[in-house]
């Protein structure tokens, strides 16, 4: 569906092998948002590392390391090519509209020319520079690794986790204490430390200036106990007095924030666990070779032995996990390519403020501003692989010692660096020897350039010109920094121009439960699966084929058991997107579960019921449907369901301008189950009687004109409806769509409803009747009480009269709108008395309804009076609303003590508190009925 504006979407980069039902609502909140585009929406496909790892480790039994690289590249390949159309196949199933044509993977020549170009212009200009500094390293893959891909666990104490490589579970949560004798005097310092085997990397012990328990001991020195070094006390403000013991251990090769206290202190930084994860040389033969989770307990029994061990206790802290491997974070110190972020970041904190770059939501602007005013230097090389090589090369000069400090160039290819490295040390080029870095780039290095790479970029291409900067950028909130504010930051810097205009940040996709999907928990579901329906045993045959370690593998499955017993029923494409695109995308994360993706698919079987009904009546009448320009709508029924899609127009196009989609489906939906079929096609059945093979014509009582113009209203409801909806439900808006185009007016002149405008509000102007909607607010209300008193005293095929005691204002709408009350109220007849009569109502009856009649209050001057042929004893009417009240007011004082808890909204989850909110309104709206017809009955009861 297409309108006039230019609008470019494009959206988070996935790995090549599948995405789940997490990743792909913000697939389908794009795809719904292209009502309004003729850009194209494009989507990246990067390369996964670590899938690879894990299958050869699991298939067999080899690391990466056992390999060479052009083996292992192999191995990549090889899985890329057998799994790297699967993510393609479930966007087109999903009904995606992608521009096919674009299809851009990271890995691609053209792009990893980008890329290559993208190094060393940032390198020329002095933003990527080569340093030593603190990395997040995972010792499983012996690599550095994104912020992204470190996850945090928060544990309240003592936790025993499963660390890959070690056989048995490993402890943390934990404060253990030991005490450093000082040099040359009988006193000590203890100190605190989750990670003991860390302390024979320390350097000095830092207590705060203020603290009064070390003044006696600034400048003195400890005895290190097992490697005999002297280490310095030290003064620094940052200490926390208040953790521990008040005295540090500075460990700066392995900590961040002693890193950091070792720069303003020049203190010295000892490695004392290696890339692999085993204890270095610099820890002694004792300890050298041994894993650092294994050298944490021989530590504690050698301070045990050496009577400086002072305890142990459970301590709240988060541990940094890497999502990819499920190894223990490490901080390590690496000699790394860092990219200067502080200059980018200022521009991009400008773009914002200035109004050239918007944030949706606004309030995500802050958390922009905060992050990059404190961003640090973003390591971009990692020691994997597969991905694009550091396109710098190591120089080898004639005569050059292996004691002389490291010498880089880099360049577009190896003649080109071998040509800087000529110029720059003065030398013959064929002189010099060049060694490529074997580390690749962070893959966000690359996917930060999409937005221009995948148009081209370097090269000036008819694409490029034509579709960069981009419109918007759809991803998830937890991608702000990582990709959103990395692409900006390029962007800018080597186009001179922002990537897009505006960014759309989705929130993150839970469980039922409200846990982040993860397929170590089991409940990471496949979109496909819920289209097309999976038993119990296939999720765990799924389990089985992946990536997860065996003791994994039984959570999961016991997970996928209690989730899904029976498995997932098939609910079809259609239904899925509308149940993502339901949600509040923006603001606190969604909660999905099967039963509100079923709900969608019972949607989708009321709108086949409702084309059937539409086809039945278009059947029975004899002349074409009337264009929507001619259609003018005569009765008020006919001219309130046209007013009625005219306001849900207006709602749509409001809340997509404000990409609020789940607004736009709740318009939808609304329009169609409550107004379209619970009040109009209801309203439409007794007057028009059904015969043989579903052909529909009319009573005799309607003339001919009045037929055609309600089927004409129907068929352009249900048409412009569908053409709303297609967005949202593709596969079934074409399917009904098409199959309404032989009662068009005239020839078709679209072959597809994704090919028509899609609907505007100044196409129906002519249908917008605001007084009438008004009016039938009243008319809905009273056929919701009218419905109410014939359930109260079980009626269900008799048609009993009824009497409305209302104001004249009141009464004139009734009397509009009669016929619609009678058939919906499914009452005989509708007597309007008006205890103040007006004279120009003639219809109006002069006498008051029959005593003895079931009562119900509308408002407070409107009264319904149904009157029951055998008679209702207002004593027995009284007793029942009496006893229903008394069942209501204990459920809505637990509700009520629940909210008032001083911890509610602090404890409960939002979408908990919601539930709780509309029962509350609910259930307090039933009791205001029910006194308000307790004082009737009891006032009538007095006058009688």
């Amino acid at each position: 569906m297409y309108s006039s504006t230019k609008r470019d979407w494009y959206s988070a980069p996935g790995s090549c092998s599948d995405c789940s039902c997490g990743r792909c609502s913000g697939s389908m909140e794009k795809d719904a948002g292209l009502q309004s585009t003729v850009g194209p929406w494009m989507r990246p496909c990067r390369y996964c590392n670590t899938v690879v790892e894990r299958r050869l480790l699991r298939e067999e039994g080899k690391r990466r390391q056992d390999f060479t690289r052009q083996e292992f590249l192999q191995e990549v390949w090889k899985w890329k090519n057998e799994k790297g159309e699967e993510i393609y196949h479930q966007l087109r199933r999903l009904g995606a509209s992608l521009d096919w044509s674009r299809a851009c993977f990271t890995m691609d020549p053209v792009f990893s020319r980008a890329v290559t170009e993208a190094f060393v212009r940032l390198c020329d200009s002095g933003l990527i520079y080569r340093s030593e500094g603190l990395v997040h390293w995972s010792c499983a893959l012996e690599s550095a690794i994104s912020d992204i891909e470190v996850d945090s666990k928060e544990l309240s104490g003592q936790t025993m986790l499963s660390v890959p490589g070690y056989e048995n579970k490993v402890e943390f949560g934990t404060m253990l204490t030991f005490a450093y004798p000082i040099e040359g005097h009988d006193g000590e310092v203890a100190v605190s430390t989750t990670r003991p085997e860390t302390m024979l990397g320390d350097v000095a012990i830092a207590v705060h200036p203020d603290d009064p328990r070390y003044q006696a001991v600034h400048a003195k020195q400890c005895r290190h106990p097992f490697t005999d070094r002297l280490l310095p006390i030290i003064t620094d403000s940052t200490v926390d007095m208040e953790l521990g013991t008040g005295a540090v251990k500075v460990t700066p090769a392995h900590d961040h924030t002693d890193f950091l206290l070792s720069q303003r202190h020049s203190l010295p930084r000892l490695t004392v666990i290696g890339g692999d994860g085993t204890m270095t040389h610099l820890c002694g033969q004792w300890l050298k070779g041994v894993k650092r989770f294994d050298a944490r307990q021989l530590i504690v029994d050698a301070l045990v032995e050496r009577k400086l061990f002072r305890g142990k206790k459970n301590h709240t802290m988060t541990l940094p996990i890497c999502s990819r491997s499920g190894d223990i974070i490490e901080p390590l110190l690496k000699k790394q390519w860092f990219v200067r972020c502080d200059g980018m970041a200022k521009r991009a904190i400008q773009a914002v403020e200035g109004g050239q770059l918007k944030i949706i939501p606004q309030f995500y602007t802050k958390t922009w501003k905060n992050w990059l005013s404190n961003i640090s230097d973003w390591c971009i090389s990692r020691q994997l692989w597969w991905g694009h090589q550091v396109p710098a090369y190591q120089v080898e000069l004639p005569n050059s010692t292996d004691k002389q400090e490291e010498q880089w160039v880099w360049g577009r290819s190896e003649d080109e660096a071998r040509q800087r490295a000529a110029v720059k040390y003065g030398v013959k080029p064929e002189a010099i020897i060049l060694t490529q870095d074997p580390d690749v780039l962070d893959t966000w290095f690359s996917s930060g350039l999409f937005p221009f790479a995948m148009l081209g970029w370097p090269e000036q291409t008819t694409d490029l010109q034509r579709f960069y900067p981009n419109s918007i950028l759809e991803t998830g909130s937890d991608l702000i920094f990582f990709w959103v504010a990395r692409m900006v930051m390029l962007g800018k810097e080597l186009t001179g121009q922002l990537p897009f205009k505006q960014v759309l940040l989705h929130s993150l996709v839970r469980d039922k439960h409200g846990r982040k999907m993860s397929k170590s928990l089991g409940n990471v579901i496949d979109p496909l699966d819920f289209i097309h329906g999976v038993s119990l045993e296939r999720l765990h045959k799924k389990v089985k084929e992946g990536n997860l370690d065996p003791r994994e593998q039984l959570v999961a499955m016991e997970a996928q058991k209690k989730d899904f017993p029976k498995g997932i029923p098939q609910c079809g494409t259609d239904a899925l997107r509308f149940a993502l695109c339901s949600q509040k995308m923006q603001g606190e994360d969604i909660s999905l579960s099967t039963s509100q993706v079923l709900s969608c698919r019972n949607f989708c079987n009321k709108m086949w019921q409702t084309f059937r009904f539409t086809q039945g009546v278009l059947h029975g009448n004899t002349s074409p449907v009337r264009t929507l320009e001619e259609t003018a709508p005569l009765n008020s029924m006919d001219r309130w369901i046209c007013s009625r899609l005219y306001s849900t127009v207006v709602q749509c196009e409001q809340a997509f301008e404000a990409y609020e989609l789940h607004a736009v489906t709740s318009a939808l939906y609304s329009f169609w189950v409550h107004s379209l079929c619970d009040v109009y096609m209801e309203y439409l059945k007794p007057v028009l009687v059904q015969q043989d093979e579903g052909v529909v014509q009319t009573d005799t009582e309607h003339s001919g004109r009045s037929r055609q113009l309600a089927g004409s209203v129907l068929y352009h409801c249900v048409s412009t409806s569908l053409a709303l909806l297609s967005p949202f439900m593709p596969f079934i808006t074409e399917e009904l769509w098409q199959r309404l185009q032989p009662f068009r007016h005239g020839d078709a002149a679209h072959t597809s409803l994704c090919l028509q405008l899609y609907p505007c509000s100044s196409q129906l102007a002519h249908w917008h009747f605001p007084e009438v909607e008004r009016d039938f607010l009243l008319v809905r209300e009273v056929i919701r009480v009218a419905r109410s008193l014939r359930a109260q005293c079980g009626m269900t095929k008799e048609k009993p009269a009824m009497w409305a005691v209302c104001s004249p204002s009141q009464a004139q709408v009734l009397l509009l709108f009669g016929s619609a009350v009678w058939t919906l109220s499914r009452i005989s007849n509708l007597h309007i008395y008006c205890p103040h009569k007006a004279d120009n109502l003639l219809s109006v009856h002069s006498t008051p309804p029959p005593k003895g009649s079931l009562i119900g209050v509308v408002d407070h001057t409107c009264q319904l009076h149904l009157h029951v042929q055998n008679g209702m004893n207002s004593n027995k009417q009284i007793l029942q609303l009496s006893q229903r009240r008394d069942k209501l007011v204990p459920k809505l004082e637990e509700i009520l003590c629940r909210v008032r808890s001083p911890d509610y909204l602090t404890k409960v989850p939002s979408h908990v508190r919601q539930q709780t909110d509309k029962k509350m309104s609910a259930l307090q709206q039933e009791l205001k009925t029910i006194e308000d017809q307790l004082s009737v009955l009891q006032e009538t009861q007095t006058r009688e």
